[in-house]
């Protein structure tokens, strides 16, 4: 038997094919990001969240939102954060950090010679830093480094287009089973746990919270609003949700941020074969600018 209470819960239609394809182009033009159809039914399920928020029963009404001036400037960043993938994991291809300490670094800082100073650290940037584990994974790694290493010292900068995994990094608060893939040495260091026990909750120490900043940048903008040259950048996993031209053009954007000599990291399934970009490959998926 059916019971009406008198109130019929609207109902969402689903994408037509035209408001996809106004979609799908505004993302490519702010973000860089592709959309192909096969996209179509993953964007429907992760926008309807947005109209439920908002109160709209249409994609269409969502369209004309978006495209007017005042959803420009208030929904971009929401739609935004709806569409971007944010999987990562601590020491996530574990032979980078291996490199970075035990070649990159060591070739900088002879390349620096007397210019090594603690006003002139080295800088690391997390291009595409998800919910943080990553630059956290480099403040461990290059932490037990500089206390190694008598004078290094160095600043991370992390970032994402995605507002909700920066405020998430931020806050540097994990599940324990998060943490699996940590040294249990570094775990005894760089994590502190809740003190209610029951939460399964574990925090990054202070030293390593205070070494990494985070900021919203976005890959399409030239100059990144990043003042600072770069000594590493790592771009892992990122590159693949590009078209090739707009690859090759970010390639170029990262060559200019960082210094001669300085290294830059991709993605294990990444490459720069066939982008014409002026790297040299030293390991795999690692380049350096000469």
């Amino acid at each position: 038997m059916n019971h009406d209470s008198g109130q019929a819960t609207p109902q969402l239609c689903s994408m037509r094919n035209k408001e996809f394809e106004q979609f799908s182009a505004l993302i490519y033009d702010e973000v860089g990001i592709k959309m192909p159809p096969a996209k179509k039914t993953m964007l429907e399920a992760r926008l309807q969240k947005r109209l439920k928020a908002l109160g709209m029963h249409s994609f269409q009404e969502y369209s004309d939102f978006i495209f007017s001036p005042a959803g420009r400037e208030q929904e971009i960043i929401q739609l935004i954060d709806v569409v971007t993938t944010n999987k990562t994991d601590f020491f996530r291809e574990p032979q980078h950090f291996d490199f970075l300490v035990r070649e990159a670094i060591p070739t900088m800082r002879q390349l620096r010679g007397a210019g090594e100073s603690p006003l002139n650290p080295f800088r690391i940037w997390s291009a595409g830093c998800s919910t943080g584990e990553e630059p956290y994974t480099m403040a461990m790694v290059l932490s037990d480094y500089a206390a190694a290493n008598h004078g290094f010292k160095f600043s991370i900068l992390a970032s994402d287009i995605c507002t909700q995994v920066i405020k998430k990094a931020s806050s540097a608060v994990y599940g324990e089973d998060r943490t699996d893939t940590i040294p249990l040495s570094m775990k005894k260091k760089y994590l502190l746990r809740s003190k209610d026990r029951s939460k399964g909750l574990v925090r990054i120490a202070p030293e390593l919270r205070s070494s990494v900043s985070f900021k919203r940048v976005n890959f399409m903008e030239d100059q990144f609003g990043i003042s600072e040259r770069m000594d590493v950048i790592f771009c892992r996993n990122v590159v693949i949700y590009f078209d090739k031209q707009t690859q090759a053009k970010l390639m170029h954007k990262f060559h200019r941020q960082l210094v001669t000599g300085g290294y830059l990291f991709i993605g294990h399934s990444e490459t720069l074969n066939g982008l014409e970009v002026p790297f040299t490959q030293v390991a795999n998926t690692v380049y350096r600018k000469d």
